[in-house]
């Protein structure tokens, strides 16, 4: 059983899509949850109340992390610390994606998109680092990566190396950090419906192309992410160090799918 009682997790980008199902897995498993959202809007009000539904403690904190980065983190971090000074956990959830392709991308675009989707993570867990080794008590961390930081996509050319870096940085992370009693992992969720991916997903035809392209061919929600997430920072884990686990319903195993007309096995006619 998976319990995180004791425990106090800071949630970057939890007040919605795969974000709030690893906060909500976690208050589920026993941990508070200090839930970081872009802002305090009715979004994240809600989620709030639905973490403290779980008979745990929740506390919202705001930053926007696409801002200039030594500013944004230092800001989070403050916030985080004053809300509870007992986080022991760090989600580095947050994240976005851009869809121009390579050659449309520009620099404010690409640049914004590394500022969210990879410094954020690396000196906000800087931050948390410090201040663990300092204190002498270590600390849990998780990113959330994608499976595309593994199998590109053409219009996602600034978002999959983004993922890419944030591959590295787990392996990167557990060396640096793992001797000084801090442990690092990440879990690369594969397509699955949050708001982000629900345009893309709504249009006609998407989803059951991708469900052809997913070998247990499902397009779940982000609700499959949350006990995996909940696992890793866990007890149980304590072994696990330097992993990217996929969540992907199997696809990243795939080198293509069959056609369509081979779906039906032998068994099955």
């Amino acid at each position: 059983m998976i319990t995180l009682k004791g425990h106090t997790a800071l949630v970057t980008g939890g007040t919605r899509g795969v974000g709030r199902a690893i906060a909500e897995s976690l208050a589920q498993a026993g941990a508070n949850i200090v839930l970081h959202g872009l802002q305090a809007d009715s979004t994240a009000e809600e989620a709030v109340s639905a973490i403290r539904r779980l008979n745990v403690e929740c506390q919202l904190v705001t930053a926007n992390l696409a801002a200039p980065t030594e500013e944004a983190v230092d800001a989070l971090f403050t916030q985080s610390i004053s809300a509870s000074a007992d986080i022991d956990i760090l989600i580095s959830n947050a994240g976005t994606y851009c869809e121009p392709d390579f050659l449309g991308i520009d620099f404010a675009t690409f640049e914004k998109t590394m500022r969210l989707n990879v410094f954020s993570h690396f000196f906000l867990i800087q931050r948390f680092a410090r201040r663990w080794v300092g204190q002498g008590t270590g600390g849990r961390v998780l990113l959330t990566g994608s499976i595309n930081g593994r199998l590109a996509e053409q219009t996602h050319s600034a978002y999959d190396t983004s993922k890419g870096a944030v591959d590295a940085m787990v392996r990167t992370l557990c060396v640096s950090l793992a001797p000084r009693g801090i442990r690092v992992n990440g879990m690369a969720p594969g397509l699955v419906r949050t708001p982000l991916t629900a345009s893309a997903l709504d249009q006609p035809g998407v989803t059951e192309w991708m469900k052809l392209h997913t070998p247990n061919q499902q397009v779940p929600g982000s609700e499959v992410c949350g006990p995996t997430a909940a696992f890793l920072v866990s007890d149980l884990a304590s072994h696990i160090h330097g992993q990217m686990v996929l969540v992907d319903g199997g696809m990243s195993a795939w080198q293509q799918p069959d056609p369509p007309r081979c779906f039906t096995h032998p068994a099955d006619s």
